[in-house]
């Protein structure tokens, strides 16, 4: 669906065949170029890497889990005007994932919430309504405030002005909430256009990594985040729901690994977070 698109790929160390089958299906397309870590970067990095590689006015973050089902023109037109742009992303029966495609930056209530299980137990609540967008037709195009990073075109200044992504939210996750917390900071709006669509599957990438670790990083780069953004109190408030929320995670994670992988984690994220590192 962008034939004239240089695609260029980012790969972190994979020990699959992503690697070549990325350079096979790239061989014969102009523009195109794959960069090959020796190690884990981390997507913050990988993103920045692709963007310093690139040469186009407008870059589409494109997670490998995404495949384009419709063209791109849209996206490009509104990126140009505003400085970010969005599509929606589809599950395999072409229904917006309600709740993911895009969110409202996070509140301190809202973080309290997911850690604590609450959003997942009780879905409808106000806070999880208005964190994930459900009181909002995914089909009506406008302004958001938080679009998922697998799916996000970004002006090329916006970047450069903004500094790329922040590298210390590692390996993953928080790096595109924070970069849109930024953006709009600054000034720029993002864009939602719904009729620009693509297909996600899922976060193979993230599956790999051991539940222990997975809960480690997530918990990590929630607390950065908080600690980046939010006043002390309400900070302090998320480091004490994240130690509660850990407790039954790190029991479930233990009897699934059969190890203490996953409390090992956890303590080193909250010792880092208290000793002041992920601020």
């Amino acid at each position: 669906m962008a034939p004239s698109a240089a695609a260029i790929v980012v790969d972190n160390a994979s020990t699959d065949r992503s690697l070549a089958r990325a350079r096979q299906a790239l061989s014969d397309r102009p523009g195109a170029n794959v960069i090959a870590n020796p190690r884990n970067l981390g997507f913050a990095a990988a993103v920045n890497q692709g963007f310093a590689a690139a040469s186009a006015d407008c870059v589409l973050l494109l997670n490998p889990d995404v495949t384009l089902s419709t063209p791109l023109d849209p996206l490009e037109r509104a990126a140009l005007d505003h400085g970010l742009a969005a599509g929606q992303l589809t599950d395999s029966s072409g229904r917006p994932q309600t709740g993911f495609t895009i969110r409202r930056l996070p509140t301190a209530a809202a973080l309290i919430f997911e850690m604590l299980g609450i959003n997942r137990l009780w879905p409808g609540n106000p806070v999880n309504r208005r964190y994930r967008y459900l009181d909002r037709d995914l089909n009506q195009p406008g302004p958001v405030e938080q679009p998922a990073g697998a799916f996000l075109m970004i002006r090329r200044d916006v970047w450069r002005q903004l500094g790329g992504f922040d590298e210390s939210f590692h390996p993953v996750w928080f790096e595109d909430v924070d970069f849109c917390r930024r953006a709009l900071d600054a000034g720029f709006r993002i864009e939602y256009l719904p009729q620009v669509k693509a297909l996600h599957t899922g976060g193979h990438s993230v599956s790999q990594i051991t539940v222990g670790c997975r809960m480690g990083y997530w918990y990590a780069s929630l607390l950065r985040y908080a600690a980046k953004h939010l006043p002390p109190p309400a900070y302090r408030a998320v480091w004490l729901a994240a130690i509660l929320g850990a407790v039954p995670r790190m029991t479930v994670g233990m009897i699934q690994e059969k190890s203490l992988g996953p409390a090992s984690a956890a303590w080193e994220c909250f010792r880092q977070a208290r000793t002041g590192q992920t601020q």
